[in-house]
């Protein structure tokens, strides 16, 4: 791996940045990356690159030279998108441009074969963006909690075991599931934890942080 980087540069890896209302280094709203997931990319040999969400842009210009995407957490999908009104108060972080950013760019992924990992709100995006719908808040939410996932298959997300010990943070789940996208993980409440994208490249969503 350290001696391909040499050799070939790293690979530039597009994380789709999250508005934040506020952070502690500045004064208005801010562009925000998680510090461990860029640290991941960086250390898996790759250069992570915030991505800022403007929807209705020419993505094959702004993709241009990206070698992956990596679509985190972040706040709860409009849920407009997957024809509902909310019916929760618990519903938080909706903005509209990053939802329709992220379903433009997953789309773009798709169809020019560009490899793509969703996390979290990104696992919810995609299920939503194939047409499929969210349960807007669970009876328990998974917030601050550990699971066992049962995963199918384990290789397609370079696991050695069958089951997993992950970390959860999410109050909403899959409800009816998207087109195209083939179940590989569950938690043990039963609800969809990981699937696996019908794509030309490795396109994967996983509920849990891995």
């Amino acid at each position: 791996n350290n001696l391909e980087v040499l050799i070939m540069g790293r690979p530039r890896i597009a994380i789709l940045g999250r508005i934040a209302e506020s952070t502690s280094v500045t004064r208005h709203d801010g562009l925000v990356t998680a510090l461990r997931l860029a640290k991941a990319v960086w250390e898996a040999g790759g250069e992570p690159l915030t991505f800022l969400p403007v929807a209705g842009t020419d993505l094959s210009e702004r993709l241009a030279g990206i070698d992956g995407i990596l679509m985190p957490g972040g706040g709860d999908v409009n849920p407009n998108r997957y024809g509902q009104e909310p019916t929760t108060d618990r519903i938080y972080g909706v903005v509209d441009v990053q939802d329709a950013t992220d379903i433009e760019v997953f789309n773009f992924a798709v169809e020019n074969g560009i490899p793509l990992l969703a996390i979290c709100r990104g696992f919810q995006v995609i299920n939503v963006a194939q047409g499929g719908t969210l349960v807007q808040d669970m009876t328990i939410p998974h917030k601050h909690h550990l699971e066992t996932m049962h995963v199918t298959e384990p290789e397609l997300l370079g696991l050695e075991g069958g089951d997993v010990l992950a970390s959860c943070y999410h109050h909403q789940c899959v409800d009816k599931l998207g087109d195209g996208l083939e179940v590989i993980a569950r938690a043990a409440a039963g609800h969809v934890e990981a699937f696996r994208v019908d794509a030309p490249a490795w396109t994967m969503g996983v509920q849990w942080h891995p």
